[in-house]
């Protein structure tokens, strides 16, 4: 999670004038006894808001502000993960792969999510290496300012970005961008390099998607035809193909054909 940690650094890290008061155990006006119809126990109050004594300064405004862009970044952080990493393509292929087999609800949705989330931190984890030690650690010692910061947290995830996008849809979000054509991967803007990359994974998620069915589609019409050359037309063909597929996919290792070969295609 250094990555989503970076971003949250990086947009603020400055204390806003926020005041916590507490009181530990709430007593009455005669005597120490607690207040009748309640626990006694008062939580500690919170106060966040542009108000002053009329000596506030702008730049404690800056500081709120600056909170309030922070907890919407983290809040934005699975949008993020989604279309900035590795994640669309593993999970979609993921997706095709349990269609193809037919298993129904095995393995279930939260696994395969999880298992796509580990494996887009494993593809992942060089990028944001290279953040933590040239953009967030540095930012944390105060070697260097925010928007410096925020420049060399940038350049990894741009370099993965285009790595993986295909030129001909960064062309399509350019032109419908009407920007200037640029003369190098630094005048690109990120807004279109995202849209790009999120349309270059999806496609080879779906060929990717394409080749698995292959093999599966080939069992399933097998089994169909000797079923109805024996005449067994009212017996669904995926109840007899479904063990089969099972027996094809642990024979070969599927698990580790798929997922090396997802790993492999980000390289």
């Amino acid at each position: 999670m250094r990555f989503f940690l970076t971003i949250a650094a990086l947009f603020g890290m400055t204390l806003a004038s926020v005041s916590v008061s507490s009181v530990a155990w709430a007593e009455n006006g005669t005597g120490g006894n607690l207040v009748p119809g309640t626990s006694g126990l008062n939580l500690p109050s919170l106060s966040l808001s542009f108000a002053g004594n009329g000596q506030q300064k702008p730049a404690d405004t800056v500081a709120v502000l600056r909170i309030i862009m922070m907890l919407t970044v983290l809040s934005l952080a699975p949008a993020i993960l989604i279309m900035m990493t590795s994640f669309t393509r593993i999970v979609v292929v993921l997706s095709f792969l349990k269609q193809a087999l037919g298993t129904q609800q095995m393995p279930p949705n939260q696994l395969i999510v999880g298992l796509a989330l580990f494996l887009s931190f494993f593809v992942m984890a060089p990028t944001w290496k290279n953040i933590s030690t040239n953009a967030l650690e540095p930012y944390m010692n105060e070697k260097i300012d925010q928007k410096t910061a925020l420049a060399k947290a940038e350049g990894p995830i741009r370099e993965f970005m285009f790595s993986q996008t295909r030129e001909k849809d960064l062309e399509l979000f350019l032109s419908l961008s009407k920007e200037a054509k640029p003369k190098n991967r630094e005048e690109v803007p990120t807004y279109v390099l995202i849209p790009s990359f999120v349309i270059s994974e999806l496609k080879t998620a779906f060929q990717i998607g394409f080749m698995l069915y292959l093999p599966f589609l080939v069992l399933d019409m097998v089994v169909a035809s000797v079923l109805m050359a024996m005449g067994m037309m009212m017996l669904p063909p995926v109840v007899i193909s479904l063990p089969f597929k099972l027996l094809l996919f642990v024979l070969v290792d599927g698990w580790e054909l798929v997922c090396g070969s997802l790993v492999r295609s980000f390289g």
